[in-house]
């Protein structure tokens, strides 16, 4: 992130010029590497309402920084000061090589890692590559204010990049595009450069509600509206508590995140593998075994994850999420031998989750009987 101090303002004489300049930036984002870039002015007045009462209805959890920012994440210029237009780029992250995600869903002996973090910290690529743009700005133009985000900050992503013409709201709140699905990142910065703003492009969700229908715990509560209370991804990553017992057998093996809603999207057979060497599968996270995961070392855990995104959950909700999936897993042997040695973990939340995990298995094995 950087912010120019003393920027000498730079003078754009007329349209013209302006849409050049446009143009040039756009032109050098694809060159780093980035799908779809557009421009907005900052003007989020549509869509403030909706979030103030998405924050009234309490579905945002836990995070109380979704709250604590009061208008700054609705009006950019209060984030800072003197922006006037937002640059929205969107890069794609799915990785060639990964397993198919369906099928790791459908094998609940392995651990189901959202496509997203089985690379490197998304933060820091984007972060980076969003520098590299400001700083050819700077080089070719002159200096500038901006500052850069990678979802670090409080920033109406999905809003600015609807803005933007970037894509479109899905029914399941995350941004899709007709020619690359939704597999991707968004990234901002918010600049007083004077460029010429883009337009929205239309929705084509139709009467799809396939996103909707799949959501294992009905967190899509309606078209565009998501409880984060009853989502997998918030549960697994955001919510560092005691997961609710209604919702963990519907968890099945998904210990990271969760991606079904993209799964199944009819868009996403538009979806474009990345060519970004930093999000290549790492550890195998694509297709690892709940075992296997569930008997790293503290030390280990550090060690493979290390650069990742899953390192900032840190290794009890590493241990809690996994517990989970070991206790919606068929029982084996080999199940209940990694569970019992931490039925005693000095974690109490660790050993919550394990102690429920394993009466998931005396119960199905007292069926067995019966």
């Amino acid at each position: 992130m950087s912010h120019q101090s003393h920027p000498v303002p730079i003078q754009l004489p007329d349209v013209h010029v302006a849409a050049q300049m446009a143009a040039t930036i756009k032109g050098w984002a694809r060159e780093l590497g980035f799908g779809n870039i557009g421009i907005t002015d900052t003007d989020l007045s549509a869509a403030e309402p909706e979030f103030l009462k998405w924050l009234d209805k309490q579905y945002h959890g836990d995070m109380d920084y979704m709250a604590k920012h009061g208008t700054k994440r609705t009006r950019p210029a209060e984030l800072v000061p003197g922006t006037l237009r937002v640059i929205s780029v969107n890069l794609n992250y799915l990785p060639a090589d990964a397993a198919d995600g369906w099928q790791v869903l459908e094998s609940p002996e392995q651990a189901y890692v959202a496509r997203y973090a089985m690379g490197r910290d998304y933060h820091k690529v984007m972060r980076q590559k969003l520098q590299q743009l400001c700083t050819r700005i700077t080089e070719t133009f002159g200096s500038f204010e901006y500052r850069v985000f990678a979802d670090s900050a409080p920033v109406m992503e999905v809003a600015l990049a609807t803005k933007a013409g970037v894509g479109w709201r899905g029914k399941h709140t995350l941004l899709l595009n007709r020619q690359q699905g939704s597999w991707f990142f968004l990234g901002e910065i918010y600049t007083n450069l004077p460029l010429p703003v883009d337009p929205p492009i239309s929705a084509h969700c139709g009467s799809c509600t396939a996103c909707i229908d799949v959501c294992p715990t009905a967190a899509i509560v309606a078209p565009y509206e998501l409880d984060a209370r009853r989502c997998i991804s918030y549960l697994t990553i955001e919510h560092q508590g005691s997961i609710p017992e209604e919702l963990r057998p519907l968890m099945g093996n998904r210990v990271y995140g969760c991606d079904d809603c993209q799964l199944t999207c009819p868009w996403n057979k538009f979806a474009v593998k990345t060519s970004e060497p930093d999000f290549a599968v790492r550890h195998g996270l694509d297709s690892l075994s709940l075992v296997t995961c569930f008997g790293w070392t503290e030390a280990e855990f550090q060690q493979k994850m290390a650069g990742s995104a899953i390192y900032r959950i840190g290794y009890t909700q590493w241990l809690r999420n996994i517990a989970v999936g070991l206790g919606n897993a068929p029982t084996s042997m080999a199940v209940i031998a990694a569970l019992k040695p931490r039925a005693q973990d000095e974690n109490a939340l660790v050993r919550e989750h394990v102690a429920w995990a394993l009466a998931q298995h005396q119960a199905h094995a007292h069926e067995g009987l019966c």
